[in-house]
């Protein structure tokens, strides 16, 4: 059996419709479909995930059931968005959601636990979402294949 993979992908990654955290969502869902999304990731959460799907307006159990029964590229899948939306995406609303996501910081709680559990001290150094979740993967990739 296969190992499970981490997805390395950063939320603050963009393909070339330009939508931060689209590429890390259709990676998570890809692997969850095939069984190797490792433990404690959501293949699709409440946070970044939905905000992009709400972002983008598109509906959730639609890009789920794309995602997990096509299995697309990701070109096919930024095709298959574009498609959804009419052919084109109305690029304020994408700018408003790229902010919203550069912009989220996770909770003192939240942050705390993350730099903790990475190993890296809470210098306050560190507050947005994007770059913890990224620490937490990279945590997470070494320690999958020490």
């Amino acid at each position: 059996m296969a190992s499970k993979i981490v997805p390395l992908i950063s939320s603050g990654v963009a393909g070339p419709l330009g939508v931060l955290h689209l590429p890390r969502l259709w990676c998570k869902v890809l692997l969850d479909a095939k069984g190797l999304l490792p433990e404690g990731h959501d293949a699709c959460g409440k946070g970044f995930d939905q905000m992009v799907l709400d972002g983008l307006g598109l509906d959730r159990e639609a890009t789920l059931k794309f995602l997990r029964e096509r299995f697309p590229t990701y070109v096919q899948f930024e095709e298959w968005v574009l498609a959804q939306k009419g052919g084109r995406l109305d690029r304020a609303a994408v700018e408003r959601l790229n902010a919203s996501i550069q912009g989220y910081n996770h909770g003192d709680a939240t942050r705390a636990d993350i730099l903790s559990h990475a190993g890296r001290k809470d210098d306050g150094a560190v507050k947005d979402a994007v770059r913890l979740n990224a620490l937490e993967d990279w945590h997470d990739f070494h320690a999958g294949i020490k």
